[in-house]
C-alpha cells in the first residue's frame, strides 16, 4: 500500500510539473509602452500605438515571441518627467512587464533612463532624441532604435553648408531637445562652413512647450538679420508655429528654413496644404524613402489598417518590437539580462533599413533622410522631393565622442 501511494504521488508530481511547464509556456510576453497620449502632442502617442499594435499582431500571427503571445500595456507620460517615471515604475512593479518601449520627450528620457539600472529592465527608446541617454548618461539597460540629435543635426548641417545663408538663428522648445539641437548645429556647421555666423543666445528664440501664441518669437526672428533659421519645434508646437508664421510672412523666401522634424506625418496631416512648399524638413523615417520589401510590406499593411501613411513614431514602435523579438530569438529567452546581452551589437532589417545597435553605447546606427516639401495632387499631405539620404555610418559620431562609459 505504501509503495502504491508513493507511485501515485510520483505520477501526480510529474503531471503537475508538466502542467506547470505548459502554463509557463503560455505566459504572455508583456511589453510596456510610455508615450504622450494626451494633450497637444497626443497624435505622436496615437501613431506609436498604431505601429505597436500592427507589429504585435504580426508577431502573434507568426507564433509569438519564442512561442509566447505578446501583450501591450500603454501609459501616458503627458510629456512630464515625473509622470514618466511613475508610469515606468507602475509597468515594472505592478504590471511586471518584460521590457519598456517608447518615450517622446528628451526631458522625460533623461529622467527615466537612469532608473532602469534600479529596475533592471530593458528600455528601448523609439522617439526621444537627446544624445545623453546613449552618451554621458548611458547605462546597461537603455537602448535606442531611432535617430538621435547628433545624427539628425549632422544631416541638417551638411544641408546648411550647401545653402546660401550665412547668418543663422533658431526657434525651438525651451528644454534639452531645443537647446541641444542648436548647440550641435553650431558645432557641426562651423566645421563645414567656417564663415557661418550664429546669433547670440539673447537673440535666438526658445519657447515653453505650453506656448500657443508664437507671434513674439516669429517677430524676433523677422527682426533679426539672420538669413537662415533652424526650427526644432515639433508636434503641436510646430503646427501652431507654421500656421502663425505663414500669416506673418515668415515663409516669403527671404530666408533659408530647416525644420528638423518637419516631415513628421503627424504634422503634415494636421497642416496639409498649409505646410509651405520647398522647405527643407527632416524626419527619423520617411515612408517613401526606402523601396525594400520590408518597408513596402510595412507601409501597405499600415495604410490598409489605418488609412494614413505611417509616421516615424509609428515606425519607431514597430521597429522596437521587431528588434526585441529578434533579440529574444537570438537569446532563446525573454530573461531581461539575456535580452540586454542579445540587443548589444544586434543587426536587423526594419522598414527604415538595416540598423545595428552599437554595443558600446546602445545607439542604433540608422540611416537618415531629409527632403523638400512639395505638393502632389495624388497625396493627401505634402510629400518630399530632392531626398537627401545619408547612411548611418556617415552621421553617427564615434563612441569616444559620445561620452558614454558603459558599466
Amino acid at each position: 500500500m505504501k509503495h502504491r501511494w508513493l507511485t501515485v504521488l510520483l505520477m501526480l508530481s510529474v503531471v503537475l510539473a508538466v502542467a506547470g511547464a505548459g502554463l509557463a509556456a503560455e505566459k504572455p510576453v508583456k511589453v510596456g509602452f510610455v508615450y504622450i497620449m494626451s494633450g497637444p502632442f497626443a497624435t505622436y502617442g496615437q501613431f506609436a500605438k498604431q505601429g505597436a499594435e500592427l507589429a504585435i499582431d504580426e508577431i502573434n500571427a507568426a507564433g509569438g515571441i519564442n512561442g509566447r503571445k505578446v501583450e501591450a500595456l500603454f501609459e501616458d507620460s503627458t510629456g512630464k518627467p515625473d509622470v514618466g517615471i511613475r508610469a515606468i515604475r507602475k509597468l515594472v512593479y505592478e504590471n511586471e512587464v518584460d521590457v519598456v518601449m517608447g518615450i517622446d520627450s528628451s526631458g522625460v528620457a533623461s529622467a527615466v533612463a537612469p532608473i532602469m539600472n534600479e529596475l533592471k529592465t530593458p528600455l528601448i527608446i523609439t522617439h526621444a532624441a537627446t544624445p545623453d541617454v546613449t552618451g554621458t548618461n548611458c547605462n546597461r539597460y537603455t537602448f535606442r532604435v531611432s535617430l538621435n540629435i547628433n545624427q539628425n543635426i549632422a544631416m541638417a548641417a551638411k544641408l546648411a553648408a550647401k545653402l546660401k545663408a550665412k547668418t543663422w538663428t533658431t526657434v525651438g522648445p525651451d528644454y534639452s531637445f531645443g537647446h541641444q539641437s542648436w548647440e550641435y548645429f553650431q558645432k557641426y556647421l562651423s566645421k563645414q562652413k567656417p564663415d557661418a555666423v550664429f546669433l547670440p543666445k539673447e537673440d535666438v528664440a526658445f519657447s515653453p512647450m505650453a506656448t500657443t501664441d508664437f507671434s513674439p518669437y516669429i517677430t524676433k526672428i523677422l527682426n533679426s538679420k539672420a538669413d537662415g533659421v533652424l526650427i526644432s519645434l515639433w508636434g503641436g508646437n510646430l503646427i501652431d508655429f507654421v500656421r502663425q508664421a505663414s500669416d506673418m510672412g515668415f515663409f516669403d523666401g527671404k530666408r533659408e528654413v530647416l525644420m528638423t522634424l518637419g516631415a513628421a506625418t503627424e504634422v503634415l496631416y494636421a497642416l496639409k496644404d498649409k505646410m509651405p512648399e520647398n522647405i527643407w524638413v527632416g524626419t527619423r523615417y520617411w515612408f517613401a524613402a526606402n523601396d525594400s520589401p520590408v518597408n513596402k510590406a510595412f507601409v501597405d499593411a499600415y495604410m490598409k489598417r489605418y488609412n494614413v501613411y505611417p509616421s516615424y513614431n509609428a515606425h519607431g514602435a514597430y521597429a522596437a518590437l521587431k528588434t526585441y523579438a529578434a533579440a529574444a530569438k537570438k537569446a532563446n529567452s525573454i530573461d531581461k539580462e539575456k535580452i540586454v546581452a542579445a540587443l548589444e551589437g544586434l543587426t536587423i532589417e526594419v522598414p527604415v533599413g538595416k540598423i545595428t545597435i552599437r554595443a558600446e553605447d546602445h545607439q542604433a546606427i540608422t540611416d537618415g533622410v531629409w527632403g523638400q516639401t512639395a505638393a502632389d495632387p495624388k497625396m493627401p499631405i505634402r510629400t518630399l522631393k530632392n531626398l537627401f539620404h545619408l547612411p548611418g555610418d556617415a552621421i553617427t559620431p564615434p563612441v569616444e565622442e559620445t561620452g558614454c562609459k558603459m558599466k
